[in-house]
């Protein structure tokens, strides 16, 4: 089923989405917004490792992407590659390289456009656009893995930005606990618009504990931001309270429970079928083998405590750069909330047959604040003049999850969210985000899939490979 454990994981800054904007495949969500849909997050494969096996599947082993630019005369259309990857025992160096091609086009198109007959001066002038650095990005990553730790380095720089892009990151498990560090310069942040923000500086630190049988999860740790944040491919905007330099402690647990209305049980008559050659039919996806209708729910808390920063001023506007303005709210320093989350899944199908093997449907209604909500309750009782509807937390989101097969492995999927309420000057129930992708599942993986996206709200779309998920 849906995984409820988003809920939680959104009040910290380390949460990955999946985007194009940045040649590791991946940007962060921010705390104080809305959950996100399921399908966004990152896939578990590092974006070398995906393109390392995607690549043999495309032409030139070249992987297409979408994602808005600052400058339209570079386009949205990308392709990415693989160029170099170097394994042992204890990690791997990759290089990925990526190439908008729409600049370059209509660049050589308008030089022998304008020019009399085919000379050498213009076949000069091609060149000269085609070593044009602002068409061309390069991403450096590497890892090391020791024991029970591993440490990922990287470095990007495109071509069409000033400034290039490091990170760091330091896992370490515990019997019982994982500990993340990561340090980024510049964090790329996505809010509930669909707009990207760039933090200077973001690093955090993060000790969680494993799922357990009965439910019962915490997560505690700091996370800094140094620098105004600035708004990606935008002139302005209003900067998320969260990533408003300084330092921040924050506590979270959550408690899950689900139950079964019915399951058909996975059996080995039923599910493996012998072919003439003798060899064994099994599901496309072990996760999808099982049909049933079950619901589940997580409830939980967090508390934070800002310290430094803006925390304690009045609502300003800030003039990051010459040509950017942007705009942020008060931040409390120290605040406590609740939230939940329940699901409901029908599956039917095992999704080993060639067709009209899987229709699945996951609906999920959150409460993203249970403070928000009760305000916005609170006064609509009262029938206030004071309006909530700003507050995107203030409203109960509905999330619903459509999967159908289309034929062997390849199946549809559409992840929808609604908003219950009026937000945004938007008034009453509407939609507030879609994303449609179309995967073609690996069963030699067990449960791996290539998937290819789009979201029409934030123009963008990629292809992944995404391993052990629903």
């Amino acid at each position: 089923m849906a995984n409820l454990r988003t809920a939680m994981d959104s009040a910290f800054w380390d949460q990955p989405i999946s985007s194009s904007q940045t040649l590791e495949g991946c940007a962060y969500s921010i705390p104080g917004d809305p959950f996100p849909l399921e399908v966004t997050r990152a896939s578990k494969a590092l974006r070398v490792q995906q393109l390392s096996l995607l690549g043999n599947g495309f032409p030139l082993g070249t992987i297409p992407s979408f994602s808005p630019t600052s400058t339209k005369d570079l386009g949205s259309f990308s392709l990415q590659s693989l160029f170099l990857k170097l394994t042992n025992h204890n990690g791997w160096l990759g290089l990925i390289g990526q190439f908008r091609p729409k600049k370059l086009i209509s660049s050589i198109k308008g030089e022998f456009t304008n020019a009399d007959e085919f000379e050498w001066p213009a076949f000069k002038d091609v060149a000269k656009h085609v070593f044009d650095k602002s068409i061309y990005s390069l991403g450096f990553f590497s890892q090391l893995s020791l024991s029970s730790s591993s440490v990922l380095l990287s470095t990007e720089r495109h071509g069409d930005k000033r400034r290039p892009r490091y990170k760091m990151m330091l896992w370490h498990e515990l019997p019982d606990h994982d500990i993340t560090l990561e340090a980024s310069w510049p964090g790329l942040f996505l809010d509930h618009k669909g707009k990207y923000w760039d933090v200077p500086e973001s690093i955090s630190l993060d000790m969680s504990s494993l799922p357990s049988k009965s439910g019962f999860r915490y997560r505690f740790g700091v996370h800094k931001n140094g620098g105004y944040p600035q708004p990606v491919n935008t002139l302005n905007g209003e900067v998320p309270c969260a990533l408003m330099p300084g330092l921040c402690a924050k506590a979270a647990f959550s408690y899950e429970k689900s139950k079964d209305f019915w399951r058909h049980k996975d059996e080995i008559d039923d599910t493996a079928e012998k072919t003439d050659k003798g060899k064994v039919w099994r599901p496309f996806d072990m996760r999808l083998q099982e049909p049933h209708a079950a619901i589940s729910g997580i409830i939980g808390g967090t508390s934070a405590a800002w310290f430094g920063g803006s925390e304690s001023s009045p609502s300003t506007e800030l003039h990051v750069d010459m040509d950017t303005s942007i705009s942020t709210k008060k931040r409390s320093p120290l605040n406590a909330d609740l939230f939940g989350s329940v699901c409901y899944t029908f599956q039917h199908g095992r999704f080993a047959k060639l067709y009209g093997d899987l229709t699945r449907v996951d609906a999920r209604l959150d409460i993203c604040s249970a403070s928000s909500l009760a305000k916005r309750v609170y006064n609509i009782f009262r029938r206030s003049s004071f309006s909530n509807a700003d507050n995107p937390l203030s409203s109960p989101k509905l999330s619903l999850i459509l999967q159908q097969q289309v034929a062997g492995p390849i199946m549809v999927r559409v992840d929808s969210k609604f908003s219950l309420g009026s937000s945004s000057g938007k008034q009453g129930p509407h939609v507030e985000d879609l994303i449609c992708s179309l995967s073609y599942s690996l069963r030699l993986l067990r449960s791996g899939k290539v998937v290819a996206w789009y979201s029409p709200k934030r123009k963008e779309g990629m292809v992944e490979l995404r391993l052990f998920e629903f």
